[in-house]
């Protein structure tokens, strides 16, 4: 399916181990973010209650929950995440075709007449080249050319867009355009710490390469003030 060009929306992950820590973050960062990951940290602990009390504050929700299952299961789990409301839900791209596209039927079944995302994972960012060659158990020489691959799996399959690191973003947009969207994580501030993750960007590069979403964690909710330093990563976008 043709998407059409949309600016880049910022993605606060809440990346915590329980929903006080988490609605205390959304509370403080109040208007300058109305879109936040839950991931399998947080939902795990808090279940679908976590997903409702976001959704009460009247941001969107990111369920980040890479899924990888067969395929009717896949549709299964699909289908709860988007009759909870969530926008957005991620599902493991190397589950193959099959698996894409039972997401993809899920996600409409769950979501009535709203709309559920479906972003497929491709490579994760805190792997390199050497990490994703023991994983998968051949040589991978270009992080890119898996990304690419895995983007027309996707591609074929339908789905929404992927999950891919600033590095690649700029050559899926090249090759796809607005057929299939970009999800960027291990966005850091311009100096940041890049931590546990291998393949980083700003904010503004991510933008710049194409990026229909950013997800910024601890360079926000890790920060002395986390509503100050989403004022940096808005300001760093503009």
């Amino acid at each position: 399916m043709a998407r059409m060009s949309e600016p880049v929306t910022p993605i606060v992950a809440l990346d915590v181990g329980e929903s006080t820590a988490a609605l205390t973050l959304v509370d403080e960062i109040g208007d300058l973010c109305r879109f936040y990951k839950i991931g399998g940290e947080l939902y795990t602990a808090e279940g679908p209650e976590i997903v409702r009390d976001v959704l009460k504050r009247g941001a969107s929700v990111f369920l980040d929950l890479k899924v990888h299952d067969i395929p009717n299961t896949a549709r299964g789990a699909a289908r709860s995440a988007a009759s909870l409301g969530v926008n957005l839900l991620t599902v493991h791209a190397a589950g193959g075709r099959a698996m894409l596209e039972a997401a993809v039927t899920g996600a409409r079944e769950g979501a009535g007449g709203s709309i559920c995302e479906v972003f497929g994972v491709t490579v994760l960012t805190s792997m390199d080249s050497k990490a994703l060659s023991v994983a998968w158990g051949r040589p991978v020489s270009s992080i890119q050319d898996e990304v690419l691959r895995l983007g027309q799996l996707a591609l074929d399959a339908d789905i929404h867009g992927i999950v891919c690191s600033g590095e690649e973003a700029a050559a899926v947009r090249s090759k796809f355009g607005d057929r299939l969207a970009t999800l960027v994580p291990g966005v850091r501030l311009p100096g940041g710490d890049p931590q546990d993750q291998k393949r980083i960007v700003t904010p503004k590069a991510a933008a710049e390469a194409g990026a229909r979403y950013i997800v910024v964690g601890r360079a926000v909710t890790a920060a002395k003030s986390p509503r100050d330093a989403m004022s940096e990563v808005l300001s760093d976008l503009s």
